[in-house]
């Protein structure tokens, strides 16, 4: 089932991120694009044009109101989470030091079939206060 997703266009949209990324990349970040409106139906999409990364969440703020994003890369996408170094990762998908961000690097559509990723995904979703789901 297609779900809906509210696009915020203040800074862009996901096919302009899109557009110079290569056929592969962008079937990837739209299987992942949908695959994350399934974990939260109505969910928030910002593109960030110049940053080159879509956001998901429950609102525009990246840190306050979002959880993941994606971010087109060469030869692979990266699905990346703002608190993913709060998350349990007993698989060991994520990858990142930072203080708080995480990502997985995905290289082709098979990948976005790991139960591991739809896992990390739901709990993603609801890790932000506001969620309340």
């Amino acid at each position: 089932m297609k779900q809906k997703i509210n696009s915020v266009n203040d800074s862009g949209t996901f096919e302009n991120i899109m557009k110079n990324t290569s056929l592969a990349m962008r079937e990837i970040a739209q299987e992942l694009r949908l695959l994350i409106a399934d974990v939260l139906p109505g969910v928030t999409e910002v593109a960030w044009e110049k940053q080159r990364i879509i956001g998901y969440g429950i609102g525009a703020k990246k840190m306050s109101e979002q959880f993941c994003y994606i971010a087109p890369q060469k030869n692979h996408v990266n699905l990346g989470f703002y608190y993913g170094a709060d998350l349990d990762d007993p698989s060991g998908l994520l990858e990142g030091t930072g203080k708080k961000l995480r990502h997985i690097k995905i290289r082709s559509k098979g990948e976005i079939a790991k139960p591991e990723l739809l896992q990390l995904l739901q709990q993603a979703s609801r890790y932000l206060p506001k969620l309340n789901v």
